[in-house]
């Protein structure tokens, strides 16, 4: 039965290419491909295209594997992590979250039946700002205690709450308030409303938001679970508890087996994939995107970025690539408040590379809480800078002066073309990594076999 289970899976998902003696299936190679061949994708890929380009990164995967680059820590936590996300969900059930909810519940029906439960009052409510003066304060004093009288004359409570209360989110309704447990009000309405029988009203009741009276029409135990279930566990999402319920079941979990919890999330996740080749490829392409990230970073990115030497040999090489189409000024405009300045500028920088002019002009001019020039550094093309412009390239522009610095001046020079790597930095870091990566695949073509199966390659998308 196995050998006919592997025959059939085999027969459904054939091996399309081997690379470094490590089997890609079909549904591999078509989920990279049809991932990044989607609609939208402007440089949309044949099969036979996307074949160099998916060979490529598979070489590369193959030289962060030889290079050890799986198996160090760095890689293990970011590549668990990126997995766990993918799988933590799948280690809670409905049935976890409502055993949560139910334990929330437990917790909130025991602290509010032993505090007294539930009451359902109304109340009129006359506002009283707390820095009311003595005068405020005695007439709504008068005007509570009226209204107080009238209700104990036998005056309808709703119909004197629509009327008088200041609270009219509850007026409407004669002033009745929701379902309320202790801890929901303050001190002085939950002491007074609490004291009273149902049917009851208070005298008057002085809070911060000012003078209440209370009639109690209800009081029940705590609502029952089935009536709150949906609440609790939108609470429950609301706050991030699920994640709590898993890490708690993991914890548990793992010490019945005798394991770890990031065992088990990897077993899960084993058995998941095999069941789900999207979610096998989906982790597959995070795994080997870390690697490919990780070894190009060590064998182009960072190394064309800090091969000094490299660089600059590489700009001498390909120089007549990196023509301007018009001329540059390489240097500094500039403000100052005195004239001798001009000239102090000048001769700061005049005798070092152009790197450190910023660090120089900053200590020897603008070092304390005095600031005795404002710069701009660069390389300047026609229209880069109004000053550059009429100073440089004589164009007839009008410049801005700039407050408290009244004196403009310029320093540097105009170059044709780019006499140095750092002219024109990014265009060669980026063609410099260009061409360390070709060189590098080249060396991995040599060094890894590859074999491609044209016939399967001729189903791609047509099984």
């Amino acid at each position: 039965m196995l050998l006919t289970a592997a025959a059939a899976q085999a027969q459904n998902d054939p091996v399309i290419m081997t690379i470094n003696g490590q089997p890609v299936t079909r549904s591999e190679f078509e989920y990279s491909y049809n991932k990044n061949n989607s609609e939208g994708v402007i440089d949309k890929k044949s099969v036979d295209e996307y074949v160099d380009l998916f060979v490529n990164y598979k070489l590369k995967v193959a030289a962060a594997i030889e290079a050890g680059i799986d198996t160090t820590a760095a890689f293990k936590n970011e590549f668990a992590q990126y997995r766990d996300q993918q799988i933590r969900p799948y280690m809670i059930t409905d049935a976890d979250v409502t055993e949560e909810a139910r334990r929330i519940y437990d917790r909130t029906q025991r602290q509010v039946d032993s505090l007294g439960g539930l009451i359902k009052p109304s109340h009129i409510l006359l506002r009283l700002d707390q820095k009311a003066s003595q005068e405020q304060q005695n007439r709504a004093k008068m005007r509570i205690d009226s209204i107080y009288n009238a209700l104990k004359a036998g005056a309808d409570f709703a119909t004197l709450a629509r009327k008088c209360s200041d609270d009219k989110g509850t007026a409407v309704d004669g002033g009745q308030l929701p379902w309320v447990q202790p801890g929901q009000t303050v001190s002085e309405f939950e002491k007074a409303a609490y004291a009273l029988r149902k049917g009851e009203i208070s005298q008057p009741v002085l809070s911060p938001f000012g003078y209440h009276i209370i009639k109690m029409d209800d009081k029940s135990a705590f609502f029952p679970f089935d009536s709150l279930k949906n609440d609790i566990i939108n609470f429950i999402d609301q706050r991030g508890i699920r994640e709590s319920i898993i890490d708690r079941k993991l914890k548990q979990m793992a010490q019945e087996q005798s394991t770890t919890p990031g065992a088990l999330l990897e077993a899960k996740a084993d058995e998941m994939a095999a069941g789900d080749p999207e979610l096998a490829n989906l982790i597959r392409e995070y795994h080997d995107g870390l690697l490919l990230y990780e070894v190009s970073n060590k064998h182009v990115w960072e190394k064309a970025a800090n091969d000094e030497a490299g660089l600059k040999a590489f700009f001498q090489k390909n120089k007549k690539k990196y023509k301007w189409d018009q001329p540059r000024f390489k240097g500094i405009a500039y403000h100052v408040k005195d004239k001798k300045d001009v000239k102090a500028v000048k001769n700061a920088v005049k005798k070092i590379p152009f790197d450190q002019w910023t660090e120089k002009l900053k200590t020897t001019f603008n070092a304390d809480s005095v600031i005795r020039i404002r710069v701009e550094k660069g390389l300047f093309k026609p229209g880069d800078s109004k000053l550059v412009d009429r100073e440089v390239f004589k164009k007839n522009v009008t410049v801005e002066p700039v407050k408290d610095y009244p004196i403009d001046a310029t320093y540097g020079k105009v170059l044709k073309a780019p006499k140095e790597y750092t002219d024109v930095k990014g265009a060669v870091v980026a063609d410099y990594q260009d061409a360390l990566e070709k060189e590098w695949v080249a060396q991995l073509r040599k060094r890894y076999t590859v074999t491609i199966n044209k016939q399967v390659l001729s189903t791609v998308n047509k099984h």
